[in-house]
């Protein structure tokens, strides 16, 4: 008896987050807002925490502090990016639903 593939195909369905096209863009700028503001804030204030208490100044204190303001930092270079590249793709897409 021979065994054959018993897996259908996998399939991706990407919903927006909202049916209405004019809504979409300011809920997804909000959401990648509050990402990157909880972020930031989040970073910064531990930074701030171990800066201000004299008990935390030790090298692993310090190697955080180093690793929090690096999150910053990459939050600060990466969201903008993602944003455009989704601003750019949902435009391609638009043109493409457009031209067909």
């Amino acid at each position: 008896m021979e065994s054959e593939n018993q897996t259908g195909p996998i399939e991706f369905l990407l919903l927006g987050l909202s049916e209405d096209a004019e809504v979409q863009p300011s809920l997804l700028f909000s959401l990648f807002l509050t990402v990157y503001l909880v972020t930031v804030l989040e970073n910064l204030l531990i930074i701030l925490a171990v800066s201000s208490d004299s008990h935390l100044h030790t090298p692993m204190y310090f190697f955080l502090s180093n690793l929090f303001f690096t999150d910053v930092c990459l939050s600060t270079s990466t969201i903008p990016k993602i944003r455009k590249c989704l601003d750019l793709s949902s435009s391609m897409l638009q043109v493409s639903l457009l031209s067909s």
